[in-house]
């Protein structure tokens, strides 16, 4: 189940909406993601956010979703796989992401979720612009994401 949207979504009706798929699944985790009110960037100068814009390539970024969650789905024996990403323009605060999986074991649960989540924050076409204290500026990928990324590799 893969939604990009402008609206909001509700984590408890996520959660039940994954537990009624996944039937009698062990473990079930979400990770619900928000904007956040300061970001620092690599350059460790800290800026106060007022908003972020995302946009997205539609048709493709479904695409993409789909195709991580099957990565996950072929790595761990998961009952249920959830991806919520939002588009447009949202405040500090708000939530961004959802990711919820369900396995019949927390262990496979637990590592699949943070699999999906490494996987959006490099491969998902997003593009991101930050309005702040310090001006508007697309947003670049982290070190730290592809460092994340790199550990599903080995």
């Amino acid at each position: 189940m893969i939604g990009v949207q402008e609206t909001d979504f509700d984590v408890g009706q996520e959660y039940e909406a994954l537990r009624e798929i996944a039937g009698d699944a062990g473990a079930i985790v979400t990770f619900t993601g928000l904007v956040r009110e300061i970001y620092t960037p690599e350059s460790d100068k800290s800026e106060a956010v007022t908003e972020l814009f995302l946009e997205h390539y539609p048709g493709m970024t479904e695409q993409r979703l789909e195709d991580i969650a099957r990565q996950a789905e072929q790595r761990w024996p998961l009952l249920g796989v959830r991806i919520i990403h939002r588009i447009g323009s949202l405040k500090p605060g708000d939530q961004i992401v959802l990711v919820g999986t369900a396995s019949a074991h927390r262990k496979a649960a637990l590592e699949s979720a943070s699999f999906i989540m490494d996987y959006l924050k490099s491969h998902a076409p997003f593009w991101k612009k930050q309005f702040s204290s310090e001006g508007e500026k697309w947003i670049e990928s982290r070190t730290e994401d592809a460092e994340a990324l790199a550990n599903w590799q080995r």
